[in-house]
């Protein structure tokens, strides 16, 4: 009899070790997706920040500022006759 029982436990914990192997994978194949989609959205920020970079770089160009200033806002160089020194 107690050979019966101990093959009888031999093969429930055989199943359950084979239960927790496969939940295992489950878990693994679940967080391997997960990271790949991270992955991905990480990689799409990047270049979504090199864009922004560029672009930034391109409006804070001192041409670009001149020429809005310039245009939208009326300003303009003054001339020497405007020019007052204030001296302490």
């Amino acid at each position: 009899m107690t050979v019966r029982v101990v093959l009888a436990v031999l093969v429930v914990v055989n199943v359950v070790s084979a239960l927790a192997v496969v939940y295992a994978r489950h878990q693994h194949r679940q967080l391997f997706v997960q990271l790949s989609g991270l992955e991905r959205a990480r990689d799409e920020l990047n270049i979504e920040f090199g864009r922004l970079q560029l672009e930034q770089a391109t409006w804070a160009e001192s041409n670009r500022i001149d020429q809005v200033a310039r245009d939208r806002l009326g300003m303009k160089f003054p001339e020497g006759a405007e020019i007052v020194v204030i001296r302490p």
